[in-house]
């Protein structure tokens, strides 16, 4: 089976709202453009306890997750410690992670046009962006060489590490899909189908939902209500979703109780996952 995809942000600063996320939407459409698709996202501020449960929950499942912050070596940044402490690891230094930190020092040096001085207290420093857990492998930073890294745990959960700005963690993302999940790609397509049904409620609509789930395994069926819709006014989108296969025989299902009940029905609605 193929395994669920999740995502995890890190950060006080997403939670107390001085930056707005922009990885969950974009980590959508990333999955979706290669026909797979995101099943939960968790937001965690800077907390080590809190963060370290979090990767444990995730190191313990069959998941992919991609984690997004906090990779970096200032006070604040706790993911690399605290990913070691949920897989029980020792942090070391990993040797590629250091060489290329090296290299991005006398890049930087080079354009400042003054000498890279390796043993200087803030250069030094920098190689802790590079103290991984035990392990681990380095996923490849085009912007500026200061890699992530990827950690599998026994149990089979697999986090993918990021830094925190997008423009980083982005092409980063795309190269681990890319490299490691390309045999997953549009493997099994998913599909939404949906119609509007005009002054619906769900309470009335539960029932029915209920039979079409039960009557086709591997289907979910949902409802979206809404009340002040511009065009529709008070309405329910409800539809089904799942394999592209097992999804017309629901819809038909799904249509026929709503003709019998007597349905005022709008526009349908067709989506790829």
């Amino acid at each position: 089976m193929a395994p669920s995809f999740g995502l995890i942000i890190v950060g006080d600063e997403i939670l107390s709202g001085k930056r707005a996320d922009k990885h969950l939407p974009k980590v959508i459409e990333l999955l979706g453009a290669r026909g797979l698709a995101l099943s939960y996202a968790d937001y965690v501020g800077d907390n080590p306890e809190r963060l370290t449960a979090t990767l444990q929950r995730a190191f313990a499942s069959s998941d992919v997750v991609f984690s997004c912050g906090g990779i970096g070596a200032t006070p604040d940044d706790h993911t690399r410690q605290c990913a070691a402490k949920a897989l029980g690891r020792e942090l070391v230094l990993h040797d590629t992670a250091a060489a290329l930190i090296r290299e991005r020092m006398q890049d930087v040096a080079r354009e400042q046009g003054v000498a890279y001085e390796p043993e200087r207290a803030d250069n030094v420093h920098r190689l802790n962006m590079g103290v991984f857990p035990q392990g681990a492998e380095v996923i490849p930073n085009p912007y500026n060489k200061i890699p992530g890294f990827s950690c599998t745990s026994p149990a089979g959960g697999v986090v993918h590490f990021f830094p925190g700005f997008p423009v980083m963690a982005w092409p980063m993302m795309e190269w681990v899909l890319d490299q490691h999940y390309r045999h997953l790609f549009h493997v099994a397509p998913q599909v939404e189908h949906s119609v509007i049904v005009l002054g619906a409620m769900e309470a009335a609509l539960t029932p029915l939902m209920e039979q079409v789930e039960r009557h086709h395994p591997g289907l979910r069926v949902f409802s979206l209500p809404s009340v002040d819709h511009p065009q529709y006014g008070r309405h329910i989108e409800l539809g089904v979703k799942g394999p592209q296969d097992l999804v017309p025989a629901g819809w038909t299902a799904l249509l026929q109780r709503l003709h019998d009940i007597g349905a005022d029905m709008g526009p349908e609605l067709v989506r790829t996952l």
